[in-house]
């Protein structure tokens, strides 16, 4: 159900909304806080606010220490087509797994948080790479009992996609399930969405509700209600699939982040099959592909960049000149990508004096095919725009 915030709360949210600075997103969600009443049904939304708010307090300490040049820096730069952190209890073979996958330097400690900083490393999938990024382990299930559990989180936030590392030898129910619970009450959810759910405030035009699906227990005139009680009276609700009233909220809240996840288990050289079923059993329950590897004898490693690659839900397209020459590096775009923005990618004034385009690879009929701007595009077309 809706939280039913009373009209100040929802007031109070939108100066969150507008605020652009961290010092004012601060600021306003201290005052929407304050404004919230405390009972059963904002218990969640309490709790991930809270947390929240200490996320940018200490990305405003990252800020301030980044412009000093004083202490270590937390925030990792992203560099690659995507980057991708690694999640896990301590000594869960994190950063082993990143010694094995990528170019990073670093050693692999017996000692639990032996990894208090972030630590990047670049990991080749056939013509692209992916940056990824241990993170400082978390004890799940256990509060937050390090001081880098906020920074953790928020680097988790940033990422564009999250690999949640499990020890195969230990209780691998228990990893899971706290893990899972402890991301969702910090807004982040692994796995895809039922639904796609954005909203644009705009300065005119009133309320436009786009729904390319359905909505569940609820019309267009409820979602419209629901803006109203915000006191918004101008934007644009899009939703793509299947969708009920508390997503159209979560997407104005945005207390809700789904992440593309990989599960993956490691030290698979000491554990049971039993542990490795019990693995495939949870994540299939939560929709999210898994992966039974060993760090230490490389077992299943080459399997996990393709993993990767496809639960971001990135395709590769080649452009290609007139003259025939094909780029041999490919720009990397979100599935369901368009010529359109391909000739954005390349260059606005392609995208403005766009003809048409000629296509080669799996979306074409036929090699050469010629296209408008709104063909869809698959993993390895090669396109060729005219404008």
């Amino acid at each position: 159900m809706p939280t039913n915030l009373p009209p100040e709360a929802r007031a109070k949210w939108i100066k969150v909304m507008e605020a652009r600075t961290l010092e004012e997103k601060i600021a306003a969600l201290e005052e929407f806080i304050s404004a919230v009443p405390k009972h059963k049904g904002t218990e969640n939304l309490m709790l991930w606010a809270t947390r929240r708010l200490s996320q940018l307090k200490e990305e405003l300490e990252e800020k301030k220490r980044r412009k000093v040049g004083s202490g270590p820096r937390f925030f990792v730069e992203k560099e690659g087509s995507a980057q991708l952190v690694m999640l896990g209890w301590p000594s869960s073979g994190k950063t082993l797994l990143l010694a094995k996958l990528t170019n990073a330097k670093v050693e692999a400690s017996p000692i639990p948080f032996s990894t208090t900083l972030p630590q990047p490393g670049m990991m080749k999938f056939e013509d692209v790479l992916l940056q990824l990024v241990d993170a400082p382990s978390l004890p799940f299930g256990l509060g937050e009992k390090v001081s880098w559990y906020g920074r953790t989180i928020g680097l988790a936030r940033n990422a564009d996609g999250v690999i949640l590392v499990v020890d195969l030898s230990r209780d691998v129910d228990k990893q899971l399930t706290s893990a899972v619970q402890e991301l969702e009450e910090n807004g982040i959810l692994l796995g895809k969405r039922k639904a796609v759910v954005s909203f644009t405030k705009t300065s005119a035009g009133g309320i436009n509700i786009v729904v390319v699906g359905r909505l569940i227990n609820a019309t267009p005139d409820d979602v419209r209600k629901l803006l109203l009680d915000y006191r918004i009276h101008h934007g644009i609700v899009r939703i793509i699939g299947e969708a009920s009233i508390d997503d159209v909220e979560a997407a104005i809240l945005g207390n809700r982040d789904y992440k593309p996840s990989i599960i993956v288990g490691n030290k698979l050289d000491i554990a049971g099959q039993d542990s490795v079923e019990v693995l495939g059993q949870l994540a299939r329950k939560l929709g999210v592909p898994y992966l039974a590897v060993s760090a230490l004898r490389g077992d299943n490693l080459s399997l996990l960049p393709k993993m990767c690659f496809e639960s971001l839900e990135l395709i590769r397209i080649y452009t290609k000149q007139p003259s025939g020459e094909v780029a041999r590096k490919p720009l990397v775009l979100r599935k369901g990508a368009t010529v359109l923005d391909v000739a954005k990618a390349i260059h606005s004034s392609f995208a403005e004096n766009f003809k048409y385009a000629r296509i080669w690879g799996p979306s074409a009929k036929y090699p050469g095919e010629r296209v408008g701007k709104d063909h869809v595009l698959e993993d390895g077309d090669v396109v060729e725009i005219r404008a």
